[in-house]
This record gives structure tokens, sequence and C-alpha cells, in this order.
């Protein structure tokens, strides 16, 4: 539990450094300050899983499934990779929401740091309930594997999506019966008083309850995903917190370039088809650590090569049509 502790602590701390000294100040996201903070974020997460290895080659932590130092340093690279691409996802919908609610690029960070420790939380408590079900029930990993291939299976075929309205959503609407919601602005308090003097919500707390119910929605697909690759607690919350706050970073990185990685959905099919089948057939197949990782990190380089270079070649051809 020392570990865990520890664990805590530090993701608390970093959170207070986050929002109390490097960004006090509520200020636009540039794309360079967001290139560094993503480089940060995935250089210090895979400099963790030297932390894994070193942990899992001691007693300080508990090891269910007797792993070796090496296996789970993989296993949770694997299971970060698994994590971070799935988010790509989450990002699409985001940056619907902040447009849908007109909230101005300076606050928008202030409602994905409230928005980060919501996540911690679900996250933890669905990772809990996960490993305790399999753990207990042997057959919901049968489930769990069905419902990724479905997922992948919905998503390639599924064609061109309806578009998501948040304000036409069933979170809106509830939250709505609840408390008053303003149109109105008062710099980045998600709360205000109306003419009448009574409270209401602002469009940042509407924002940031909307996102928050999203990525639960999103949890559903990503905590059976990574459970697929390792049933041991610490490498699933440890994995899955490393891709949730390098999120934020990543969203100011990719928010004015998402249609150049429209492709990359079908890196997200084959990642969700792999890891359903790896569940659905783990008493007959077994794949090893650096093949899970081999396959994964593979179907993210082509997806974002491909993508790069299909768009590259649209704005070619739009030039010269021009």
């Amino acid at each position: 539990m020392i570990v865990w502790i520890l664990f805590l602590i530090a993701i608390v701390l970093i959170l207070a450094l986050d929002l109390g000294v490097f960004n006090k100040t509520p200020h636009i996201i540039s794309t360079k300050e967001a290139s560094r903070w993503t480089l940060i974020w995935v250089s210090v997460s895979f400099l963790f899983s030297g932390v894994i290895y070193w942990l899992y080659g001691t007693d300080y932590i508990e090891n269910p499934d007797g792993l070796k130092p090496a296996a789970a340093a993989i296993k949770f690279i694997t299971g970060y990779l698994i994590e971070l691409s799935l988010s790509v996802d989450n990002i699409f919908v985001i940056a619907i929401i902040f447009a849908s609610f007109k909230i101005p690029q300076k606050y928008q960070h202030r409602v994905l740091f409230w928005g980060i420790l919501g996540a911690v939380i679900f996250r933890g408590l669905m990772i809990f309930f996960g490993v305790m079900l399999i753990n207990k029930f042997t057959w919901t990993t049968y489930v769990f594997g069905a419902f990724l291939l479905l997922t992948a299976m919905k998503m390639l075929f599924s064609g061109k999506e309806e578009d998501f309205h948040p304000k036409d959503s069933f979170i809106y609407k509830v939250l709505g019966k609840v408390i008053p919601i303003t149109s109105h602005m008062e710099h980045e308090k998600f709360f205000t008083l109306t003419e009448k003097g009574k409270k209401a919500a602002t469009p940042l707390f509407v924002a940031l309850i909307v996102i928050e119910f999203m990525d639960v929605l999103f949890a559903i697909d990503s905590v059976p995903a990574i459970l697929a690759i390792t049933k041991d607690p610490f490498l699933v919350f440890s994995s899955n917190i490393f891709a949730i706050l390098g999120l934020r970073s990543m969203y100011f990185f990719l928010a004015n370039m998402l249609a150049k990685f429209s492709y990359l959905e079908y890196s997200l099919i084959a990642i969700l088809s792999f890891v359903g089948l790896k569940m659905l057939l783990h008493d007959y197949i077994e794949v090893p650590e650096w093949g899970s990782l081999t396959f994964i990190g593979l179907s993210l380089i082509i997806g974002i090569i491909v993508s790069l270079r299909l768009s590259k070649n649209k704005e070619k051809i739009s030039k010269t049509e021009e």
C-alpha cells in the first residue's frame, strides 16, 4: 500500500503544480507549448516503466501474477499506448463540446484539469471492479473480449457517425433540471448568480460535466482493453493515469490538426480487434508481451503515417483545383 499511497500523492502534487504554478493564470495554450508538454508527458511515462521494472524486481509492491521486471515494464508500456490511442476519439468529442458551449480557449485548460480529477476517480473505480470481476468470474474475460470485438466492428461498419450535439445529450437535460444553466460566462468561474440572485451553472461547469460523462463512456472501452494485457491492478491503474494526465496537452497539440489524423480510427479498430481476440483466445493462444507491444506500436505508426500522407495528398489536390 505504501507504493499506492506514494503514487497517488505524486499525482496530487503534479496536478497542484499544474494548476497552481504552471497554469496559474488562464491563457491560450499555443501549439508550441502543447507540443512541449506532450513530449514531457510521453517521456515521463516511458521513464516510469523503469520505475515499474525496479518495483517488480523488489518486494515493494504486490505482484499477484508473478511478473518478471521486464515483463511488467513491457505490459505497462503496452497498456499506456492502448489508453493513449483510445484517447484520440475522446479528443474529437472534447473539441465538439468546447465548440458547442463556446468555451474560450484560455479557459479550456481549467475545464480539462478538473475533468482529470474526476477521470482519476472514475477510472480507479472501474479498474477495481473490472479486476475483481475477472479474478472472481473468469468467464467475464470472454464477455469483455466479445464487447471489444463488437465495438471494433461497429466502428468499422457504422460509416459516418451522426453528429454529436452536447446540448441535446441526456446529461445536459438532467443537469438543467438540477440547477439553472446560464449562457453567461463569468471569467473562469463554474457558477454565477442570476439577476434574481439564484445560483446558476456557467457553460464551463456544463462542459466539465458533459466531458466527465463522456470519459466514463470511453472508459467502458478502454478499461476492458487494458485488462486484456494485464490484470495487475497497479499496472492497469498507473498506465491509465499517465495516459489521462497527458490527454490535456495532447488535446491542445492535436485540436487544430484533427482532420489530418482521420485515418487513425482504423488503427484503433485494429487494436480493439486484437485485444478482443486475445481475451477470447487466451486459453488457446498465448501472445508474448513483446508481441502485443509490437502490434499496437505498429498499428499506431502506420495509422499516423497513412493519415499524414493522405491528408497531404488531399491538400495538394485541393490547391491544384484552385
